[in-house]
């Protein structure tokens, strides 16, 4: 896995950094402006269609006639063997193989039009994502795919490039880095957002110190507690993608979203069980022109981000995924939902799933 990315330099070149400062202190009538998260959401939801009320695990920061069949038949068998041919680990996962073997998938580049295949087995600590779609998805940073990098809003074709390395690198630092996934403290991941926006810096300290089910640090960070549970092995699999487009005034907005699939056992060291905690977070993230807003170097503004879990607790108020095993997994009282079915959008999973209460999932 990937350690996270540098935190320093500036996309920005030093004559634009250097009258951002003087026009700060100054005061002009054009100088940057602290930003805005309500006012960034209220933006982007007015471009967008009116949807549901949110859950508890979302949050939007203050501030989905009849002819001849042989000569049919005859070509759909020879499609069939070219697929065969060309992706046997495919053909495999329609009969519902796909064990760790299986060939990995290519990464995600398009929202997919249906659930993955069942895959057939169940996981041990040699092979931890067996029975699971997982296992032929992308290990760590290399299952989240990334567009190609083109001029946008204020920033050249290298400094976009540069943003959606950086995008990714928080991605890492947030969910992926090991010491952050047993309960530490994101230090990296927190360095990457805006000082400046008051309202996310105040969400982060409260639900670093004192969560709670609305101050829930999980919106951000994966994180679980090590007397409850703790990792299998050193691979974390994902599968998701990185879009972006321009924003509010000429900022670059991406887009990520992206489902974790953290495999774990009991604390016990001679335990055996295995069960899976997946995660599927959503992260919009505004890297903005410091000509324009008031930001620093490198770090970007949270516009919105939201959480869907299974198998991390019900009741995550105290800040870490607590996954259940055996006997003592109790049906949720929500809808049923699928974790691995990433064909619908977040706001649509969000809705089906009820946020309001825990749904049972139909697979792990």
């Amino acid at each position: 896995m990937n350690s996270g990315g540098e935190q320093g330099g500036s996309s920005a070149s030093d004559e634009e950094w250097e009258r951002f400062l003087r026009e700060s202190a100054e005061g002009v009538r054009d100088a940057p402006k602290e930003p805005s998260a309500r006012a960034r959401m209220v933006t982007r939801r007015l471009r967008e269609e009116q949807g549901p009320p949110e859950g508890w695990r979302s949050h939007r920061p203050a501030a989905p006639r009849r002819g001849r069949i042989w000569p049919v038949l005859g070509v759909l068998a020879a499609v069939a063997l070219v697929v065969v041919a060309l992706d046997p680990g495919r053909v495999t996962g329609w009969f519902g193989g796909g064990g760790e073997d299986a060939a990995p998938l290519a990464a995600e580049s398009a929202r997919p039009t249906g659930p993955p295949p069942e895959a057939a087995g169940r996981p041990t600590l040699d092979e931890p994502f067996k029975g699971s779609p997982a296992a032929r998805w992308g290990d760590g940073a290399a299952g989240i795919g990334m567009p190609p990098a083109r001029a946008t809003g204020w920033m050249s074709k290298a400094q976009v490039a540069r943003t959606l390395e950086r995008s990714r690198d928080f991605l890492v630092a947030s969910s992926l880095d090991p010491g952050v996934l047993r309960g530490g403290r994101p230090a990296k991941a927190i360095a990457y957002l805006n000082p400046h926006q008051s309202d996310v810096r105040k969400f982060l300290t409260t639900s670093l110190t004192s969560p709670s089910r609305k101050n829930n640090p999980l919106l951000l960070f994966s994180r679980f507690d090590q007397t409850k549970a703790r990792l299998v092995g050193d691979v974390v699999k994902t599968r998701g993608r990185v879009t972006y487009e321009e924003g509010e005034r000429g900022a670059v907005e991406v887009h990520t979203d992206v489902t974790y699939v953290y495999p774990v056992t009991r604390p016990e060291r001679d335990s055996t069980e295995v069960a899976r905690t997946i995660v599927r977070r959503e992260v919009v993230m505004s890297w903005d022109d410091p000509a324009k807003i008031v930001t620093e170097p490198g770090t970007f503004s949270a516009v919105s981000y939201s959480v869907d879990t299974t198998n991390g607790g019900c009741d995550t108020s105290g800040g870490y995924l607590v996954p259940e095993f055996g006997s003592e997994r109790q049906p949720g009282d929500g809808p049923s939902v699928d974790p691995y079915d990433r064909s619908t959008t977040m706001d649509q999973r969000m809705n089906e799933s009820d946020g309001e209460r825990c749904g049972a999932a139909t697979r792990g």
